[in-house]
């Protein structure tokens, strides 16, 4: 970790600070990292000013330059000095410059070797876990700090040994007084559950270097939050996240004199939570993050540079959690304004100023940049303050019911027989949320966890509105719109049964042309009905027929089943034998001549063109056909049933086809019947060329 500071902390760099290092590994130099230039937040005793850190990883070689605004080395503060930090072991070193130049426009941005600056032979890692032999420049008595949080040096790494990265979630238990008596202000619980937080110890803190009491706010009351980054690359990984906080610590106090770690709370882009800043993190302590704002607000940092990368979402949510439990425990809204009153004159990033004693309006969570003139905490962040607000205020956002599973559906209501399994989304994340209820006529069925998205409930018989409601960790609340959710266990009927009757079309030894129908109703919403057997087929609702082919001489079953919306059944089935009587059968009358073909039934057919000549058929069945060869010189016949003339049938056809049942009868019962033909003697065409007949036994 590396840091730019000079001599005097009340001086402002009026330019850019920037830093790039040479990757221990492979030599590459980075890019060049601007420094935030100010890191002076107002903490009292500080002895030097200086930018915030940056974490650079395991590097052999930096380069440091600070461009002035006015373009001249004299607009630069006093003492200007590069600070390394190793935080594996909390050690520190400071190399002044050794000298001061302007750069020409289109200079090259390659590091310049000074052939005053020795270079190492064998440079040691910057986050090498013991702290490496340091050739140390020491600065002049002006520039050197004071105090004694500041007389460390790389020659003085404060004796601590590298802590264990793995988090320490424990705390030491709240005393009622400091060291020296000072009674401690309350420690009130909050209005939200407090997240997980690694202790000071957890992240490796070396105390020692730091044992100034910590100070609380004036009048025990944090009105705010402020948000920052810590202006640094975001290339880290989860497990190196304390060490970035030992490195921010180890600047904040042995480079720039600081009595601790200015921010209270400070977060990895992982999500892990830091405590910063000792006194409890319970307690109103004061921090050294926003300058002008210290005594009324506490401070949460997110390691990282988040001008254009956006915050990972664990890291979001671990800001909102944290500041809900700070502002919770003295009754703060998250979403809403707080009045702070400023401890100095100022201008913020936004060009808005204001004087000392001024009552300043600001969110309750707000950015640093609200109150301070930097980009802190990044455009990219800073746009997320509005998300971080929402998920700690409440209530849960985004809230749908997506499906009712185990019920059917009928335009906007579902139909069950009793239990339904309800899925619902939301977009605050799920830390934030108590839990979830399902609620049946608004009342609570089932509790889940606030991790759930989905749950399962048993309904009475009747109709019922369904609804999913989020608690929030505030207790604010959201509920789903009802859905309506019909109980019903009542099967579907068939109120005409199935039937089956033959219907026009070709027949052959393997298959007669039939028609099923049947009628299906439900009380409450009939979903569909099933053809089971002998073939398989699925119709809708409205649906009363299909037409199918049956297999002569073989008695076959048709069953249905009707389906409701809720999952009740009903069944019903008929059973018929499509029976195939040949011509030969038949009681002829007049003049009758037999054909030959493959194309016939039974392959012979009678055919006649005597006027008159007539064949019947006697039979028992509730269902006949008459099967015809049909060409364009055929002619016509009348048919009578049971002795009464039905129909005069013309069998002409533009294509010649055989086989073909022209003319259907069909009754409501099966009884004994008679059919006869008799050929009209058509002019011109007169032939009627016949295979017999089917009949439904």
């Amino acid at each position: 970790m590396v840091g730019v500071t000079w001599t005097d902390p009340a001086a402002r760099v009026s330019g850019t600070v920037e830093v790039r290092t040479r990757a221990a590994g492979d030599g590459a130099w980075s890019r060049w990292v601007r420094l935030d230039g100010d890191s002076g937040q107002g903490e009292s005793g500080a002895a030097r000013g200086g930018t915030e850190p940056a974490w650079v990883g395991p590097s052999d070689g930096v380069e440091a330059r600070v461009r002035s605004a006015a373009g001249t080395s004299t607009a630069l503060p006093a003492g200007l000095r590069l600070d390394l930090i190793d935080p594996g072991a909390g050690g520190a070193a400071g190399m002044e410059p050794a000298a001061f130049r302007v750069e020409a426009a289109g200079e090259s941005d390659e590091p310049v070797p000074d052939s005053s600056e020795p270079v190492s032979e064998d440079p040691a890692p910057a986050d090498s876990s013991d702290p490496p032999p340091q050739e140390t420049v020491s600065p002049s008595p002006e520039e050197s700090p004071s105090g004694p949080e500041a007389s460390a040096s790389a020659s003085e790494p404060g004796g601590s040994t590298s802590p264990s990265t793995e988090p320490s979630l424990s705390e030491p238990p709240s005393a009622s007084a400091t060291p020296s008596g000072t009674p401690l202000p309350p420690a009130p619980p909050s209005t939200v559950p407090k997240p997980p937080i690694t202790s000071r110890a957890g992240w490796g803190a070396d105390e020692s270097i730091s044992p100034e009491e910590p100070g609380y706010l004036p009048d025990g009351r944090i009105k705010a939050v402020v948000v920052h980054h810590t202006a640094e690359s975001n290339n880290y990984t989860c497990d190196q996240g304390p060490a970035v906080v030992r490195g921010i610590y180890a600047y904040h106090v042995k480079q720039l004199g600081w009595k601790d770690i200015g921010y209270n709370f400070l977060v990895d882009k992982c999500g892990t939570v830091y405590e910063g800043r000792k006194g409890g993190v319970d307690r109103p302590v004061m921090g050294a993050h926003a300058y002008g704002f210290n005594s009324e607000t506490t401070g949460i940092s997110v390691l990282g540079t988040y001008t254009d990368a956006a915050p990972p979402q664990a890291a979001m949510v671990s800001v909102a959690r944290v500041a809900a439990w700070k502002l919770g425990q003295y009754g703060v809204d998250p979403a809403g304004t707080t009045t702070l009153t400023a401890g100095d004159s100022g201008r913020n990033y936004q060009g808005r100023t204001w004087a000392k004693g001024a009552a300043m309006t600001f969110p309750t969570i707000h950015g640093h940049r609200d109150g301070y003139n930097t980009q802190c905490p990044g455009d990219a962040l800073y746009k997320g303050l509005s998300t971080i607000r929402t998920w700690a205020a409440g209530p849960v956002s985004g809230l749908t019911l997506t499906s009712v599973t185990g019920a059917g559906k009928s335009g906007s209501t579902y139909y069950t027989k009793a239990g339904v399994s309800v899925k619902w989304s939301a977009t605050t994340p799920t830390a934030l949320i108590k839990q979830y209820q399902l609620l049946v006529d608004n009342k609570v069925a089932v509790t889940t966890a606030g991790s759930a998205t989905t749950a399962t409930a048993n309904l009475a018989v009747g109709t019922h509105q369904v609804a999913v409601r989020a608690v929030h960790q505030s207790g604010r609340t959201t509920t789903t719109p009802a859905a309506t959710v019909v109980a019903e266990t009542t099967a579907p009927s068939f109120t005409t049964k199935p039937a089956l009757a033959l219907r026009t079309g070709t027949v052959s030894t393997t298959a007669v042309p039939v028609t099923l129908s049947w009628k299906a109703t439900d009380t409450a919403a009939l979903k569909e009905v099933r053809l089971t057997a002998p073939v398989a087929k699925v119709y809708g609702p409205t649906t009363t027929s299909a037409a199918h082919t049956a297999k002569p001489g073989v008695a076959t079953a048709w069953k249905m089943t009707a389906h409701d919306q809720a999952g009740n059944t009903g069944s019903a089935s008929v059973t018929h034998t499509p029976v195939i009587v040949q011509e030969t059968s038949a009681t002829r009358g007049g003049s009758w001549t037999t054909r030959s073909s493959t194309s016939y039934l039974g392959g012979k057919s009678y055919s006649s063109s005597a006027k008159g000549a007539s064949l019947s058929w006697t039979f028992t069945g509730k269902s006949v056909a008459w099967v015809v060869s049909r060409a364009a010189s055929s002619g016509q016949a009348y048919v009578y049933v049971d002795g009464v003339k039905a129909a005069t049938v013309d069998l002409k056809s533009a294509t010649t086809k055989y086989r073909d049942a022209i003319w259907t009868k069909t009754w409501s019962t099966s009884a004994k019947h008679t059919v006869k033909i008799v050929v009209v003697g058509t002019s011109g065409r007169p032939t009627v060329t016949t295979d017999g007949i089917v009949h439904l036994g």
